[in-house]
């Protein structure tokens, strides 16, 4: 990686990033890039990049961490931008570091990694999107620092044969344990397009109990997108991004549509996602408290001219975005709303979404980049009579330009949705099963 000229703004690393895994043939002519084909689905990749480490250490870690851009190129749109946390806080016992202690507490920010709190607030993606552990440094609470400890790094093999061991730290050990993440994901689920695997370990991902303080304790959504340009959405594991449990099911749903029509391109297509909840289990919760996450991933296509790579809607192709419906609308109202407010984010005017005050990021923050995910929190009866989501477009520099051999071509998503409720007596999965008809598998004995 490498550090940024413009932090946040695409380069001709991170376009070429963007590029490959929409599946597109590129070639580099100068300082432009050109479009050798259109984007190919069969082609697509998930391509994981480390966010980057800080030059130097300071006491004040948080500070340092915040004023370190995220690196070239992981804050392409497209790639699943890795950066590290720590759990590791346990003070050595060799005298040579007597009176040392770690940088960081358990469940803050790794003391390497940078963020993107120097991006352009509305315009880049948010990155990191994930957290995974890269390790602490130890300080002697002036000057001193030392940041390859093996107690406060992590260990694996060594390069001089396989018999050795060694310590590896920092956000490329934690993008390196999202690989292995990501490919257990596409074993476990061979079906799931990168765009999906992508998206489930981002919702997978949950803020440690200090990150989560901090979160939540923010009442103002501007707040909250700055703690997410320093922690991303947290730290996935292994069970939540395989495995579902009674109290949090998990929809994942792959779609395809034209996302425009007619000759001026102005006719919107999108698609609405009835939500498989059991009314009668979310009405038996009542006023008790519900968690809705959703997560929308989808690959744009770099637009060739870097003249185009100042603003947003000139860069991508095409733009995504979802919505709920609310709880005292009906679908037509819904599908009004929906249509009035794509017209506005195109023009990038304020949204009027019903629901915006139950979301934890809300919908001016959260539609940045190509991976957006939000929590909405409100009680059993709200969501009940909450049924559907809107999966709409945007337009990008393929509707702008008016290329006929792109505004025809289908545009393809990853939506994944979970449900989560606090109350351990209520079996949100076998209700949902039975309606969707899961099979269930028994094994003879």
């Amino acid at each position: 990686s490498a550090r940024p000229d413009s932090p946040g703004e695409p380069t001709l690393w991170s376009s070429t990033v963007d590029a490959l895994a929409a599946g597109t043939d590129i070639v580099r002519e100068g300082r432009q890039l050109r479009l050798l084909s259109g984007p190919d689905p069969a082609a697509a990749r998930l391509i994981l990049v480390a966010a980057g480490n800080v030059d130097s250490y300071q006491l004040d870690h948080r500070d340092e961490s915040d004023t370190s851009a995220i690196e070239d190129p992981a804050q392409a749109w497209n790639a699943l931008t890795v950066s590290a946390y720590t759990d590791l806080e346990e003070e050595p016992t060799d005298p040579t570091y007597d009176g040392w202690s770690p940088l960081a507490r358990a469940g803050e920010l790794s003391p390497h990694s940078r963020t993107s709190l120097l991006f352009a607030g509305r315009s880049w993606p948010i990155k990191p999107d994930i957290c995974m552990e890269g390790g602490n440094v130890l300080t002697d609470g002036l000057t001193g620092f030392e940041d390859k400890h093996p107690l406060l790094s992590l260990r694996s093999t060594g390069t001089a044969n396989d018999l050795a061991v060694t310590s590896a730290n920092a956000t490329s050990a934690a993008t390196a344990q999202a690989s292995r993440l990501a490919a257990m994901a596409m074993a476990r689920y061979p079906a799931y397009w990168p765009e999906t695997v992508r998206g489930l370990l981002t919702h997978a991902a949950e803020w440690t109990p200090p990150m989560r303080r901090e979160i939540e304790h923010q009442q103002g959504k501007g707040t909250r997108l700055r703690l997410l340009r320093r922690d991303g959405w947290g730290v996935p594991t292994e069970e939540r991004v395989l495995h579902s449990s009674q109290q949090a099911v998990t929809m994942v749903s792959q779609d395809e549509f034209v996302p425009f029509d007619g000759p001026d391109y102005r006719m919107r297509r999108f698609r609405l996602h009835p939500l498989p909840w059991p009314r009668d289990a979310l009405d038996s919760i009542g006023d008790d408290e519900v968690r809705l996450r959703v997560t929308l991933s989808y690959f744009v296509e770099p637009s060739p001219s870097r003249r185009g790579w100042r603003r947003r809607y000139t860069y991508a192709s095409h733009g995504l975005r979802f919505d709920l419906q609310g709880s005292l609308e009906s679908q037509q109202e819904f599908v009004r709303r929906v249509n009035r407010d794509a017209q506005r984010d195109e023009e990038g005017a304020s949204r009027t979404a019903s629901t915006s005050d139950r979301w934890l990021v809300g919908p001016q923050q959260r539609h940045l980049g190509s991976l957006h995910q939000d929590e909405w929190t409100g009680t059993g009866h709200e969501l009940a009579a909450s049924g559907t989501l809107a999966v709409y477009p945007v337009g990008g520099w393929w509707k702008n330009n008016g290329r006929a051999d792109r505004t025809s071509l289908p545009v393809r998503y990853g939506l994944i949705v979970s449900l989560r409720s606090r109350r351990q007596d209520i079996d949100l999965y076998t209700p949902i099963a039975n309606q969707l008809r899961i099979p269930t598998t028994i094994t003879a004995r």
